[in-house]
């Protein structure tokens, strides 16, 4: 299997508010770089985004080395998806999932590849994470001066 790794991150302006989302995807000595936007979203939803979005770009399946600086994206996919899919995407406090539609989309991209999952603090100078937290921001950017 190709070895890949991925860099992603989502980020709002306000929560909710304006948001971009960006992924790199490295194998070898290839890259390949993914961002987008939305107008009105959440953080957690732009982080969800970017990973849904850069696992849906690989063609075949693939070992991964996947960072993030989202807590809430590596908790959720290596311990949380579990139970929410056997309570049927309710919380432990029978809650319905926030954002489920993007934790079911995220479980199917997923679900070919084997995946390391890593967490990395952000803006504490890691290249990989301080790249893609500059191209989220420029996807809003973009996404603003058209407006």
């Amino acid at each position: 299997m190709k070895r890949v790794i991925i860099h992603s991150d989502g980020a709002c302006r306000g929560n909710p508010g304006p948001g971009g989302w960006a992924a790199v995807l490295a194998w070898g000595d290839t890259e390949k770089e993914l961002s987008g936007h939305e107008a009105h979203t959440t953080n957690n939803r732009m982080e969800l985004t970017a990973a849904i979005e850069a696992l849906r770009a690989l063609k075949r399946p693939c070992t991964i080395d996947f960072y993030t600086d989202s807590e809430y994206l590596r908790r959720g996919i290596t311990e949380w998806l579990v139970n929410w899919k056997r309570n049927g995407w309710k919380t432990a406090a029978r809650q319905p999932v926030k954002n489920a539609d993007l934790w079911m989309a995220l479980d199917e991209a997923a679900a070919p590849h084997e995946i390391r999952w890593h967490w990395v603090k952000g803006h504490s100078g890691h290249a990989g994470n301080e790249r893609v937290d500059r191209l989220a921001n420029e996807a809003i950017d973009r996404m603003l001066a058209k407006s």
